[in-house]
């Protein structure tokens, strides 16, 4: 490849990602178009789930309960958390995505590129290794760990978020209560999902990533997870998947992300190589497990209405 030609892709790629990392929407609906068209990375799936889930923790923070718990500056600074954080992983993700793309397109990996974006040495290995093996469990698992690992120094620990937002009281009794939730939304069926306990541990993390993986290779669930995000457009609202339920929480619903939060714009930094400082655990890419589970929609709405009652008393 000519230096010509590099530079056009470089460009081409640094210019799609940017124009994909405008907000939670544009995020989750850069995911699931993604799996449409590579549905063998699985972990755009994943990421699609999440990404919508995001929406609804951020938009959940503008309703009457949050607004008695939290100050202002808190609200603000949980909301910068869950943005800063995705908006970090998507722009390391997706130029692979795009790397990735482009490879199949032009029948050769292209994964050198992936050197002008930062991407971690790991993962650029691991691109190389899925292109000679199509190990798409291990890529999944992979990328899962990747994206943990780039968030962990900037955002969880030495970081700002860490003081004004994880060490302070209302952080602890939301993460006490195991408010944090992802949830696999269906429309007519109860939802699964994962509880996030203690979610600056990176080893939890990964862990509830891999959670969500092996639920979602579930063919009952999966059909009925990919059923309601080609149905429902994202809005970042959690009346996504609320309006199908017998039991509503009408007064406990959020308007749409968009109306809510304007676009933040966001400085990047040149991002370091976790991988070049801490090694990669072993258990971290063993092969993924079947375990019993069961819909957790009950509890999640039964935690909710503790926060409810925790918030009417908080005056």
């Amino acid at each position: 490849m000519s230096k010509l030609q590099q530079s056009f892709l470089i460009h081409y790629i640094t210019k799609s990602t940017t124009a994909h990392n405008i907000d939670n929407i544009s995020r989750t609906k850069a995911y699931q178009t993604y799996y449409e068209k590579h549905p063998e990375i699985v972990w755009t799936l994943i990421a699609t789930v999440v990404s919508r889930n995001a929406g609804y923790n951020m938009t959940d923070l503008t309703l009457p309960t949050y607004k008695k718990m939290l100050g202002r500056e808190e609200r603000e600074y949980l909301f910068q958390t869950y943005e800063r954080a995705n908006w970090t992983i998507f722009s390391d993700a997706y130029p692979q995505l795009l790397v990735y793309e482009l490879s199949k397109e032009f029948q050769t990996p292209l994964f050198p590129l992936l050197v002008h974006f930062q991407v971690s040495r790991f993962m650029i290995k691991e691109w190389h290794y899925f292109w000679k093996t199509n190990d798409k469990e291990r890529l999944m698992l992979a990328l899962i760990i990747n994206e943990q690992n780039v968030i962990e120094h900037p955002l969880i620990t030495k970081s700002k978020y860490e003081k004004e937002v994880f060490h302070r009281l209302p952080y602890r009794i939301i993460n006490v209560l195991w408010m944090n939730a992802v949830l696999i939304p269906a429309m007519h069926q109860s939802s699964y999902g994962v509880f996030i306990h203690h979610f600056t541990s990176l080893n939890r993390r990964i862990k509830t990533g891999r959670r969500i993986a092996t639920m979602l290779s579930d063919p009952k669930i999966y059909k009925n997870t990919v059923d309601f995000i080609r149905t429902i457009k994202p809005t970042g609202s959690r009346f996504e998947y609320e309006r199908f339920r017998k039991r509503k929480f009408t007064s406990e619903i959020s308007q749409p992300y968009r109306q809510l939060y304007p676009i933040v714009q966001h400085q990047d930094t040149i991002r370091k190589d976790w991988s070049k400082r801490k090694g990669v655990h072993k258990k971290w890419l063993t092969p993924l497990t079947v375990s019993q589970y069961s819909p957790i929609e009950n509890q999640f709405n039964f935690k909710r209405k503790l926060l409810y009652l925790y918030g009417k008393l908080h005056i």
